[in-house]
C-alpha cells in the first residue's frame, strides 16, 4: 500500500489552478443536478441526502485506505468555523435564488475573488500587487458582461449572494491558512458532515418520499460535491488563495458549455465577449505566476 502523502503546503501553481478548474467543472454539475431536483423537494431534503452520499463515500474511502485517523483534526476550532462558513454560504446562495433571477445572483456572488484577493494580505499575509489586482477586477468585467445583470436597481435581496460570497471567501481563506498542518480528507469530512447535519435538521420540514430516479440524482451529486470540494481543498495546498480563485470564474465556461451540451443553448456575443476576458485575465494570472516561480512544478 502506498506511504499517505506528507502534510503541508506544495507551492505548485500550476496544480493548484488545475485543482481550482476541476472542482470548478464538478461544482457546476452539481449545482445543474440539485437545480434539476430542487423543485420537487425542500432544500432542507436536498442538502440532507446530497450531503449523506458524500459521507458514505467518504467513510468508503477510509475503509479502503485505512485513514480513520481522519476524524482527529489538529484545528477543531478552526474546522468548526470553516463548516458554519460553508453552511452559510450555501444557505445565503439557495435564498438569493428563490428571490431573484439566477444571472443576478451568480454575478454578485462573483465578487468572492475579490474578498479573496482584498483580505488575503493581513489574513495570510500574502502579496498582491497591483497587476494581479487589475487581472481580478478584468475577470470580474468578463462575469458582469457573460450576465449582464439588470438595470433596474439592486434590492435589499441582492445583500444575500454577497454574503455567499463573503462567506464563501472567508472560508476560502480558511482553508489555505490550516492547509499547512491538516490533511485535505479531515477538512472535507468536517465540512461536509457540517452541511449535512444542517440539512438534517431541515429535512424533517416538507419531506417527501423520493423515488429510485431521484435518489440516484441525490447520489451522483454527493458523488459530484465530494470530488468537487476535495478539489478545491486540494488547490489551497497547493497555491496562494489570491491567486486560484479568480479561476472560479471558471465555472461560467463550464455552464456555457453544459448549457449548450444539455439544453442547446448557443452563447451570444455578450457571453463569447466575456469569455475571452475570463480566460484572458486567467491566463496572465498564471503568466505572472510562473515568470516569478524558478521552480514551476508540471500540470
Amino acid at each position: 500500500m502506498d506511504s499517505p502523502r506528507p502534510l503541508g503546503r506544495i507551492e505548485a501553481p500550476g496544480r493548484g489552478i488545475a485543482c481550482m478548474v476541476g472542482g470548478s467543472l464538478l461544482l457546476t454539475m452539481n449545482d445543474g443536478v440539485v437545480k434539476w431536483v430542487s423543485g420537487e423537494f425542500e432544500l432542507g431534503q436536498v442538502l440532507f441526502s446530497r450531503g449523506l452520499t458524500a459521507l458514505i463515500i467518504i467513510a468508503l474511502v477510509l475503509c479502503w485506505r485505512r485513514g480513520f485517523h481522519i476524524v482527529q483534526a489538529r484545528y477543531p476550532k478552526l474546522q468548526l468555523i470553516r463548516a458554519l462558513l460553508i453552511i452559510a454560504s450555501t444557505f445565503f446562495f439557495v435564498s438569493a435564488l428563490r428571490l431573484m433571477p439566477l444571472a443576478e445572483a451568480i454575478a454578485i456572488t462573483f465578487v468572492g475573488p475579490i474578498f479573496v484577493t482584498a483580505m488575503a494580505p493581513s489574513i495570510l499575509a500574502e502579496r498582491v500587487g497591483w497587476r494581479r489586482w487589475t487581472a481580478v477586477l478584468v475577470g470580474f468585467a468578463g462575469v458582469l458582461v457573460m450576465l449582464q445583470p439588470g438595470s433596474d436597481g439592486l434590492r435589499w435581496v441582492a445583500l444575500l449572494p454577497v454574503g455567499a460570497a463573503l462567506t464563501g471567501a472567508c472560508g476560502d481563506l480558511l482553508t489555505r491558512r490550516i492547509s499547512h498542518g491538516e490533511a485535505s480528507g479531515v477538512t472535507l469530512f468536517y465540512s461536509t458532515l457540517g452541511v449535512t447535519l444542517a440539512g438534517a435538521v431541515m429535512a424533517p420540514f416538507g419531506w417527501q418520499p423520493p423515488g429510485p430516479v431521484d435518489l440516484s440524482l441525490f447520489a451522483l451529486a454527493g458523488a459530484l460535491l465530494c470530488g468537487a470540494h476535495f478539489l478545491q481543498i486540494e488547490t489551497f495546498r497547493f497555491a496562494e488563495a489570491a491567486l486560484v480563485s479568480p479561476f472560479k470564474y471558471s465555472s461560467l465556461l463550464w455552464a456555457a458549455a453544459i448549457g449548450y451540451l444539455v439544453w442547446g443553448d448557443i452563447p451570444d456575443r455578450w457571453t463569447l465577449l466575456g469569455a475571452a476576458l475570463l480566460i484572458a485575465s486567467g491566463i496572465y494570472i498564471f503568466h505572472r505566476e510562473s515568470r516569478g516561480s524558478a521552480n514551476l512544478p508540471s500540470w
